[in-house]
């Protein structure tokens, strides 16, 4: 996580450099919207470093459940930033618009369009490889940051060149103004997972059946009732109560808990299950399990 959270920061680094230039020698809204973006993409890894570091501490007196909540606060600075940067994007396209001027030696543009292509390729490869091990909020987020900037600096390549040689400035403009569209989308979407963390969303249906399936496979059991789940950082929190015959003893009560306990975190390695036993002969009640 943190060496991708480093690999972001120095791919950010290099496209704005680039961008910077290529917007000075270029005039083209469409670059500077796709610098903005690279901007934002760097103060929001930066966030993203910070927030991994805080939520990879374990947990301590003050913290029991762990600081993983601060990849969901990372989350939503983030998707603050790229709502914010849309709208001074919309801002910069409407005063171009009044105030219209031609695209200049779009070779520059469309080059830096492909350096820029080549280096998010192989940033969201990476990217996806940590996603897939640690199911980071953060790096997840910083992601769609860069899925964007893949099809923004496609979308400002091809529009930069057929600006210039159609001379037509409005599909500069037109360029941009889908940028801010697609900013605000993203910004969307990361928003909404970091909140859900933030307000102890229970985990998906699938994954709520998944854990009823595994406990109910287990000899002994009756029946389970009271599933509560929700996720910090890396880690799943699992809450249940499991009914056992009310004459079965204190010992294979005991082996029977710790045999569910062990087969969900083999199924969530990261998670931290806390499971209530309850003794009731519920033989003659058929409501459902799992509510």
């Amino acid at each position: 996580m943190r060496q991708a959270s480093l690999a972001s920061m120095s791919v950010a680094t290099i496209l704005i450099f680039a961008k910077g230039v290529a917007w000075l020698i270029t005039d083209s809204v469409g670059m500077l919207s796709s610098l903005i973006d690279s901007a934002l993409d760097l103060v929001s890894s930066l966030i993203t470093f910070v927030a991994i570091r805080q939520a990879l501490i374990p947990a301590d007196e003050d913290h029991r459940f762990g600081h993983g909540k601060a990849e969901a606060l990372a989350g939503v600075a983030q998707a603050g930033f790229i709502a914010a940067s849309a709208g001074g994007l919309v801002l910069t396209v409407a005063d171009r618009f009044l105030h219209p001027r031609p695209v200049q030696q779009e070779f520059a543009g469309v080059l830096v369009s492909g350096l820029a292509i080549a280096l998010t390729v192989a940033l969201m490869l990476f990217q996806s490889h940590v996603v897939r091990r640690t199911n980071s909020i953060a790096i997840g987020a910083d992601k769609a940051h860069y899925t964007t900037d893949f099809v923004t600096n496609i979308a400002v390549g091809v529009g930069i060149l057929a600006s210039s040689r159609l001379g037509q400035p409005l599909i500069d403009l037109a360029v941009a103004m889908g940028v801010a569209i697609y900013l605000v989308t993203n910004a969307w979407a990361i928003g909404r997972i970091s909140i859900d963390v933030l307000m102890d969303r229970e985990l998906p249906p699938r994954d709520r059946q998944r854990i009823l399936d595994i406990v109910q496979r287990q000899p002994g059991v009756r029946s389970v009732h009271d599933l509560r789940t929700r996720s910090s950082g890396l880690t799943q929190f699992i809450q249940l109560h499991v009914v056992l015959h009310p004459n079965m003893s204190l010992g294979r009560a005991h082996v029977i808990g710790d045999t569910i306990q062990a087969a969900i975190e083999e199924a969530y390695p990261q998670a931290e299950v806390i499971l209530h036993i309850d003794p009731r002969d519920d033989s003659a009640d058929p409501q459902a399990a799992g509510s």
